[in-house]
């Protein structure tokens, strides 16, 4: 009996201090949004403010450029997701449903793409959107978003393809319907919880990415296509001291995410389980 309690009480014990750690700087970061400079500046630390204020929020989004970078930010993530769903689902159709020559090789692709690091890429992107002339411009930003999360996606697909009988496609098939149009009608509705998963991987990735935005929005100076991940590195400079201020933004900056997820969490995570062990 004693050893059942201990075996169950230092798991939970790992959970709480692990819970602690995780979540004390976001906390932290909330806490200095909505607290008073005095609260902020104050030698000894204030856990818990007894008054708040807005005015660092305020600040934020009355700071220069602010909504013109949320606009970019969600046009860069919005259209990188939705095009690498796009590309993913009919080429993990092709891998999961198809046999051809260099299938195997394909898919061995795949993963060495989702193993590469993309930092050790960025000077070789940024040649090659400075030999286009595409420098401080979000298309040249959206195209390699949309690559970053491909294979995660067309993998991940292809197994929620791949758990799918081919006797429901060939039935329908038999009933008139063309390979596309049983493939939409019948297989398609079956990969919502995959297409949740990778969307919410896909939009985390690219919303939050920073070095590849940093090299090639701000190569050439300070200019209008740029995201929020590289318009907060240049807040503090520009705000100088006032942290409530650049937690106020940070604030602002990590809502939509944490909105994503807990709309897609549920089904997501059984996604991302589902899709890696079948197929």
């Amino acid at each position: 009996m004693r050893r059942s309690s201990i075996g169950r009480i230092w798991p939970n014990l790992v959970a709480v201090v692990l819970f602690v750690f995780f979540a004390f700087p976001v906390y932290w970061m909330l806490s200095t949004a909505f607290k008073q400079n005095k609260d902020i500046i104050s030698k000894t630390p204030v856990f818990v403010p007894l008054s708040g204020t807005l005015d660092h929020f305020k600040a934020a989004t009355g700071a220069a450029q602010f909504w013109e970078m949320v606009g970019n930010s969600f046009t860069v993530t919005i259209v990188a997701v939705l095009a690498s769903l796009v590309i993913a689902t009919l080429a993990s159709f092709a891998v999961a449903r198809m046999r051809f020559r260099g299938r195997k090789a394909f898919v061995l692709v795949i993963l060495l793409a989702q193993m590469a690091p993309w930092e050790v890429m960025t000077i070789s992107a940024y040649m090659i959107v400075r030999d286009q002339s595409m420098l401080d411009s979000l298309v040249p930003l959206t195209l390699f978003y949309m690559m970053m999360v491909l294979p995660f996606t067309i993998w991940t697909l292809r197994g929620f393809i791949a758990a799918v009988p081919k006797e429901l496609e060939e039935s329908a098939m038999v009933d008139g319907c063309t390979r596309f149009q049983a493939f939409v009608k019948v297989v398609f509705p079956l990969l919502a919880p995959g297409l949740m998963s990778t969307s919410l991987f896909g939009f985390i990735t690219a919303w939050n990415e920073l070095p590849l935005a940093l090299v090639l929005e701000k190569a050439t100076g300070p200019g209008t296509a740029q995201t929020l991940p590289l318009w907060l590195t240049s807040f503090q400079s520009v705000f100088g001291d006032d942290w409530g201020a650049t937690m106020a933004a940070s604030t602002l900056f990590a809502i939509p995410v944490l909105i994503i997820f807990l709309f897609l969490q549920r089904k997501a995570v059984g996604g991302m389980t589902a899709g890696a062990v079948k197929g």
